[in-house]
């Protein structure tokens, strides 16, 4: 891959710095939406948040797709968009939940554990059998993992496992992205996610409406607003360096929950969850690293 400029990005190839900015500021936003959707939740269903951060999405992506041209968005792949956008949206109501019933770090962090679980898809033949060497990082990932949920304890709760079943979900969502980017663009891809988890979310909506107040209003818009700019600065982040490199800076996203866990609503993890998280970090730093390779973005 050359160093030169990548067309649109502002970024060059392999520009690690730049990237991990990136990836980090991305991270910042996506705490912070996690953050207004916990403040949130407490007045509002989980229903109206999905369907507002996915509509306030779409409402942005649509001027930008109008100078594309139609013909961008031509697929014979619906299937697999069906696919992509209901594992996706699933998730994010899973998360969403788990957001407003949980602590913010942990919730955060079960969801970030989504690629332990690619492998493990991948060998039950939802993509490419993993190779061995990532049963290593995938064993010491669910370790971690049993320690945050701590099984048979007071901890081990239905929220706890609703933010386990996000992070599979999610994963099984990135294995069909990995699959539509064989032969779908990009624009294309994000296009039907919008489009169907606007459409998806809007269902059960006449069943869970109630009217915000202004308050409520404002932070459903910053919910929709952050997500979409945060997703804007990740695409970014892997514009300018590979993904083995600048992947790991992810979990900075758990940090920065904890911080406002701890700040907003007095969260301060037990040494079993602290630790916990410090090994599904370094576990999925270890996958990322070993499913990528060090030169392939």
């Amino acid at each position: 891959m050359s160093d030169s400029a990548r067309p649109g990005t502002g970024c060059v190839a392999h520009d690690l710095r730049r990237g991990a900015g990136f990836m980090i500021a991305a991270t910042l936003l996506f705490a912070t939406m996690a953050a207004c959707i916990k403040l949130a939740s407490v007045d509002l269903p989980t229903g109206m948040i999905v369907f507002f951060r996915n509509a306030i999405s779409l409402a942005t992506l649509l001027p930008w797709l109008a100078r594309q041209g139609i013909s961008t968005l031509r697929t014979t792949r619906w299937r697999t968009h069906l696919f992509r956008a209901g594992t996706g949206l699933t998730s994010m109501y899973a998360m969403f939940h788990a957001i407003g019933g949980m602590p913010l770090a942990e919730a955060m962090l079960l969801n970030y554990a989504a690629p332990l679980y690619i492998p493990l898809l991948a060998a039950l033949g939802f993509d490419d059998r993993p190779p061995a060497r990532l049963w290593g990082p995938i064993l010491l990932g669910f370790a971690g993992i049993a320690l945050i949920l701590k099984p048979g304890a007071a901890l081990f709760t239905p929220v706890a496992m609703v933010a386990t079943a996000a992070g599979v979900l999610a994963a099984m969502s990135w294995v069909s992205v990995r699959r539509l980017a064989r032969t779908e663009p990009a624009i294309r891809v994000v296009f039907y996610l919008q489009v169907l988890g606007t459409v998806l979310s809007a269902l059960p909506l006449p069943f869970v409406w109630q009217t915000p107040s202004i308050r409520e209003w404002l932070l459903l818009g910053l919910i929709g607003a952050i997500g979409t700019v945060g997703q804007l600065a990740l695409t970014r982040a892997y514009a300018c360096a590979p993904a083995a490199q600048i992947g790991p800076f992810t979990y900075t996203a758990v940090l920065f929950s904890g911080i406002f866990g701890w700040l907003f609503w007095s969260e301060v993890p037990d040494g079993l969850s602290l630790a916990g998280a410090i090994i599904v970090c370094v576990a999925g730093v270890w996958t990322l690293r070993t499913s990528t390779g060090p030169a392939r973005s």
